[in-house]
């Protein structure tokens, strides 16, 4: 049986229970809301245009000169002078190798400039020796002629006096004979003059073989203190021991790198830009570059020069899409931009990551 409560509730006449009032919507939201849509409408614009003027890139770093401190010499490392990231100056001197054998070279060679030099000196004198001898024989064919004239006249006025029966037999015989060995030696003298002329000739030629030994040795003279000199390194630029591979003892062969040696004068940067970016990309247009190192810095520049080449084309296995397997993929091109202005306060560091951004309108 149904008590008397639930039949009063289930009658008709029971009260129904008051609704709760409708909220009303806060003007406050639907402004913000609207401002909102507005700001990031006026940003979104403005992103677009500047999309629309700009081409950035993410693939871009920090590029310098690193110069390879080689030796050209080999043998035992005598000091290193220098430690990693030290600053250096151009013809600092970073190592040296043991001079020893070098110095004995060039020891070695002077000696044998210096005997070559007197070897010429003597060859000098024999060509003196051999002109002497030139004169001396023309100076006998001149006696020689001078006497072979008056024994000529000798031997004609005896066949007068001959014919005429003044002198004897022997004595005529003896002014014949003697014209007869005058002329003997007149030829003689002549051919003593030309071997003494050829002899001047010889010794002109060994004059000019003594100075050609001169120039030899006076060229491996050069060559010995050129390897000497080697012996010291120097660093050919001002800049900071990046890689220090040397310690004192070590035997060094030619090529064998001991020092990376990062220039301190000039940096830039090498973006990579897609290919699809370098329409309106032309050498001089402005550049900002945001550095991860800094990043509340921003750096000017502007693009000193475009690759005539993509990227891929400089790699160790460059692409060849003739080979049937053929996937295009955007290629990227090396863009190099300097800074317009260096900022010693924030020195960029050749291999620092950069975020370029050029205005191409």
């Amino acid at each position: 049986m149904a008590t008397q409560t639930e039949l009063q509730d289930a009658s008709p006449t029971a009260v129904a229970e008051p609704l709760e009032p409708e909220k009303k919507r806060n003007p406050l939201v639907l402004i913000i809301v609207a401002l909102a849509l507005l700001v990031g409408g006026y940003f979104g614009w403005q992103r677009y245009q500047f999309a629309q003027a700009h081409e950035s890139t993410d693939d871009a770093q920090v590029e310098g000169d690193i110069y390879p401190v080689l030796p050209r010499v080999s043998g035992p490392v005598l000091k290193v002078y220098v430690d990693d990231n030290q600053h250096v100056k151009k013809g600092d001197t970073l190592v040296t190798i043991d001079p020893a054998d070098y110095q004995q070279r060039v020891d070695a060679a002077q000696a044998a400039l210096l005997a070559a030099r007197a070897q010429v000196t003597a060859a000098r004198a024999a060509v003196g020796t051999a002109q002497a001898n030139v004169r001396t024989a023309q100076t006998s064919i001149g006696v020689s002629a001078a006497n072979r004239t008056r024994l000529q006249q000798d031997l004609a006025r005896s066949t007068k006096l001959r014919n005429q029966d003044i002198i004897p037999q022997s004595e005529y015989d003896a002014v014949a004979a003697n014209l007869k060995s005058t002329t003997a030696q007149q030829s003689t003298a002549q051919d003593q003059v030309s071997v003494a002329r050829n002899q001047v000739t010889a010794a002109q030629q060994q004059v000019v073989v003594a100075e050609a030994v001169v120039k030899q040795r006076q060229n491996d003279l050069n060559n010995a203190q050129l390897q000497l000199s080697y012996t010291t390194i120097v660093a050919p630029a001002n800049g900071i021991v990046s890689r220090k591979n040397v310690q004192p003892g070590q035997v060094v062969s030619p090529g064998q790198q001991l020092v990376g040696l990062v220039s301190s004068a000039r940096t830039w940067v090498v973006a990579n830009f897609k290919e699809t970016q370098l329409e309106n990309m032309k050498v001089g247009q402005p550049v900002k570059l945001e550095v991860d190192a800094y990043p509340n810095e921003e750096f000017d520049g502007h693009i000193e020069s475009l690759s005539a080449a993509t990227g891929a084309r400089f790699a160790l296995l460059p692409p060849d899409n003739s080979t049937g397997n053929f996937v295009k993929v955007t290629q990227r091109v090396p863009v190099k931009i300097v800074l317009n202005k260096e900022d010693p306060a924030h020195p960029l560091r050749t291999g620092m990551s950069v975020n370029a951004i050029v205005a191409v309108k």
